[in-house]
């Protein structure tokens, strides 16, 4: 049994957003929204890149160490500031990545230049196909992103799509849906949000992360070959609710 299913809905609310008001597809025009998409850089270089956000985010980034990039093409879904390129153990032949957020890939693209990597860019639309080959991608990586992308039953056909077979996703996701998440979440980005803007963050966060760690996690299992899944800080206790990351390996071996 999980905490969201037996909480009241004034806690699940401030916990995980009201999603039996708001659902979770955006309302583009929504002025809560339209403030998310101008402030977001601001409130991940406040939350993320220093102090508790930071040490949490590192917990899942180390799952790049169990791979060989080695003469590998990789792509990478929504890449950020790249930070688990410091746990990577080779170098690629070729890195692609997309995103919907045209400044946010300018951190990655620094880090390719100063690495004088072999690099791609694809500056994407929500729910659009990268314009890659069909079966080109050895590996796909994914940090913080899957929970974001929605519906992420599409998504996970995009990517079958791109994968060769045997092809590998790793990656990370919050513990999204669980109480030790929610609750850190209201300890500090909530407190962020409420004080810097004017947004209603109970229905932000319904369409900023609109899917669970545990959904996630049973479309992996559906669809891919599970070869790795580890929970932090209680890998020994792997729930959601005890839990804030799920670092993970899967292999694109069913048809």
């Amino acid at each position: 049994m999980k905490a969201r299913n037996i909480l009241p809905d004034f806690i699940k609310n401030k916990l995980w957003g009201d999603r039996k008001k708001w659902g979770r597809t955006p309302n583009f025009s929504d002025s809560s929204w339209l403030e998310w998409q101008r402030m977001q850089i601001d409130f991940y270089n406040s939350t993320q890149k220093k102090g508790i956000g930071d040490f949490v985010n590192d917990a899942g980034y180390s799952v790049m160490s169990e791979i060989d990039l080695t003469d590998k093409c990789i792509l990478e879904i929504g890449p950020g500031e790249m930070k688990h390129q410091r746990f990577w153990n080779s170098i690629p032949e070729k890195y692609i990545i997309a995103d919907i957020h045209e400044d946010m890939m300018k951190s990655a693209i620094k880090v390719f230049e100063r690495e004088n990597l072999n690099y791609e860019k694809h500056f994407i639309k929500r729910n659009q196909m990268i314009p890659i080959p069909e079966k080109s991608v050895d590996i796909i990586v994914s940090f913080y992103s899957f929970e974001h992308l929605h519906p992420f039953e599409e998504y996970i056909q995009q990517f079958k799509h791109y994968l060769k077979p045997n092809g590998v996703i790793i990656g990370a996701i919050p513990a999204e849906g669980g109480f030790l998440w929610g609750l850190g979440r209201f300890l500090t980005s909530r407190r962020w949000v409420l004080k810097n803007t004017s947004i209603n963050y109970d229905k932000l966060i319904c369409w900023e992360h609109p899917n669970y760690a545990d959904f996630i996690i049973k479309q992996l299992d559906f669809e891919f070959s599970r070869n790795l899944l580890h929970s932090w800080p209680l890998n020994f206790l792997p729930l959601v609710d005890t839990n804030l990351v799920f670092k993970f390996c899967y292999i694109n071996n069913k048809s």
